[in-house]
């Protein structure tokens, strides 16, 4: 299981939110309150979010923009390729993170054993408080009127409050 961060991703009434908090820990201690766990990639196209290794992360997130590249924003074959890429490299296999990536039409998880995830219910979330914030999130759309992004940051804080490894310094992005 991933430790250290909450990253979720929310698709609600025709808009996509990816939020995640600051926290980077280093076992039992936090090294650093505001982190930026998301990126928008590909033309301001698509949003990512890691949760893992802060290295590991950032060589995937280099990876798979080049994969986004290579394949035009095709969000599907850039995940796959990169899925395979991780899994089957000796060098990336070692990598510890997992990612979400996300553009208008579509949301993924992507894992070092080769999994490419598409929710069921347009809701993903990793890391430690993963777990909470996906419960949080799910309960929200049914029984609130709130947007995409309200629901991801809503969830954020109540998996902050739950997870020692996650934090109410929120950072969300939108499309």
């Amino acid at each position: 299981m991933v430790h250290s961060t909450t990253i979720i991703c929310v698709r609600h009434k025709g808009k996509l939110a990816v939020a995640g908090d600051g926290q980077v820990t280093l076992d039992q201690t936090v090294l650093k309150q505001k982190a930026n766990k998301i990126r928008t990639l590909y033309k301001g196209k698509v949003l990512a979010g890691f949760a893992g290794a802060t290295s590991d992360a950032f060589a995937l997130f280099s990876r798979f923009e080049a994969k986004l590249e290579e394949y035009h924003g095709n969000l599907s074959r850039a995940a796959i390729e990169l899925a395979k890429e991780w899994r089957l490299d000796r060098a990336l296999r070692r990598l510890e993170a997992l990612l979400i990536v996300a553009d208008e039409e579509k949301s993924f998880l992507i894992s070092g054993t080769g999994d490419v995830v598409e929710p069921d219910d347009g809701i993903i979330a990793i890391g430690s408080g993963g777990q909470f914030a996906l419960a949080a999130a799910r309960a929200l759309i049914h029984y609130t009127d709130l947007s995409a992004k309200k629901i991801a940051v809503e969830a954020m804080k109540i998996s902050a409050g739950i997870c020692v490894y996650t934090n109410n310094h929120i950072t969300v992005e939108e499309l």
